[in-house]
C-alpha cells in the first residue's frame, strides 16, 4: 500500500523544509515563485490532500501553546502546569490548556480545536483512553503539518517530538529500596494495567528492587487497579481487601490516592504506619504532605518538568527551519521521608 502523503514527505521528496512545503502551497510570497510552482506540481501530481486539522504553522505565529492534560485534579499535573506558564510568560507566550477527562474523542477535539489557528505547538499527556485504543492518528497528523508537539509524563513511542519525563522505574526503585532498607520484606505495590506507561514502568522499578535485595516476587501481592487516575468505589473495595487479605510489612503504591486509600484500610484492621506498616508513594503532593501519618513519597518535580517541556517548545518555535532531531529529557526524582516510614537509624 502507498503511503499516505504528507507534508514530511513532499518535504523529503524535495529537499526542503516542511515549513516551506507548506508556505508553498498556501502561495506565500516568502517563497520563491519556482519554488512554489515546483512543490504544487509534485502535490498535484500525487494528489496530495492536507488534512483537516493542524493548519496553524509558523507563517501565522499566534505566541500561544496548547497544553493538553488528562486530569486537571492531580497535584503532579498543577504543577506541571504551572512549570509551563512561568516559562511561558518568561518569553511572552500565552497558554491554553485543556483537558481530555483521559477520553480519546475528547483530546482529538481539543487537539483539532486548537491546531487550527489557535496555537503554534502543543505540550501533551496522553490520555488512558488514547493508550488503550493505541490510535494516534490527530498527533501525527499535527506532526506532519508542521506543528512541534512536546509529549510529558504519558508518552507513546513512534511518534516524531520530543519527550519530558521521569525516569519512573528508577524512581519507583528507589521507592522501594528505601522500605527494604527499613527493614521490609513483604511489600505490596498498587499500580494499574500495563497499558498506562507511567504504571508499567513503575511496577519494573518495584520489581526489580525486589530481585537485586534477592526478595522473592509473590504475585499476590501485585495490585493492578483500573485507572491511575482515580480511585472509586471499586479500586477502594479491592485495596480494602488486599490489605485484609495479605501479611505485609510494606506498601508502594503509584500516586497518592492509591496510599491514603491503603492508609485508610490499614487504620481500620487496627494496624499503625509505621510500626505495622509503612507506606511510600509517587507525586508528593498535598494529600502525602498533610495525611496523618505524612507520607514518605519520591518526588516527581512537577513544576521543573513542565519548565522542561515549554523550554524545548518554545525553542523549536523560535527557530527559523523545521528541527527534525528530537530528544528525550529525564528529570530526577528525590526521596521524601516523612511519618509513614522508619528512619533508616531505628532500624
Amino acid at each position: 500500500m502507498r503511503r499516505k502523503l504528507t507534508l514530511k514527505l513532499i518535504a523529503q521528496e524535495l529537499d526542503v523544509s516542511i515549513s516551506t512545503v507548506s508556505k508553498a502551497l498556501r502561495d506565500s510570497p516568502e517563497i520563491s515563485e519556482e519554488t512554489r510552482e515546483k512543490i504544487k506540481a509534485y502535490a498535484k501530481k500525487y494528489n496530495y490532500k492536507p488534512n483537516n486539522i493542524a493548519l496553524s504553522l509558523k507563517n501565522r505565529k499566534t505566541n500561544t501553546i496548547g497544553v493538553i492534560i488528562p486530569q486537571i485534579v492531580h497535584h503532579f499535573f498543577t504543577t506541571v502546569i504551572r512549570g509551563i506558564e512561568m516559562t511561558a510568560r518568561e518569553h511572552n507566550y500565552n497558554v491554553i490548556i485543556c483537558l481530555s477527562n483521559n477520553d480519546f474523542d475528547k483530546e482529538v477535539i481539543n487537539m483539532e480545536l486548537l491546531a487550527n489557528g489557535s496555537t503554534d505547538g502543543f505540550i501533551l499527556s496522553v490520555s488512558k483512553e488514547t493508550m488503550l485504543k493505541e490510535d494516534y492518528h490527530h498527533i501525527n497528523e499535527v506532526v506532519e503539518q508542521g506543528m512541534p508537539v512536546v509529549m510529558f509524563d504519558r508518552v507513546v513511542e513512534g511518534i516524531a517530538c520530543d519527550r519530558v519525563l521521569i525516569d519512573d522505574k528508577a524512581g519507583a526503585k528507589k521507592g522501594v529500596m528505601h522500605l527494604l532498607k527499613t527493614g521490609c520484606r513483604k511489600i505490596g505495590i498498587l499500580t494499574s494495567h500495563d497499558y498506562n506507561s507511567v504504571a508499567r514502568l513503575r511496577t519494573e522499578g518495584y520489581i526489580e528492587a525486589l530481585n537485586d535485595a534477592g526478595v522473592a516476587i509473590n504475585e499476590d501481592l501485585i495490585l493492578k487497579l483500573d485507572n491511575i487516575d482515580e480511585c472509586g468505589e471499586d479500586c477502594h473495595k479491592r485495596i480494602k481487601e488486599f490489605v485484609e487479605n495479605n501479611e505485609l510489612d510494606g506498601i508502594f503504591t503509584v500516586n497518592e490516592l492509591f496510599a491514603v486509600a491503603a492508609a485508610r484500610y490499614i487504620q481500620e484492621e487496627g494496624k499503625t504506619i509505621p510500626e505495622d506498616i509503612s507506606i511510600v508513594c509517587f507525586t508528593d503532593g498535598n494529600l502525602s504532605q498533610h495525611f496523618i501519618p505524612s507520607l514518605t513519597t519520591v518526588s516527581q518535580h512537577g513544576e521543573e518538568m513542565g519548565r522542561k517541556a515549554a523550554e524545548i517548545l518554545i525553542n523549536k518555535l523560535q527557530r527559523d527551519e523545521e528541527d527534525e532531531d528530537y530528544s528525550t529529557t529525564y528529570i530526577d526524582t528525590s526521596l521524601i521521608q516523612r511519618e509513614s516510614t522508619h528512619t533508616l537509624k531505628n532500624r
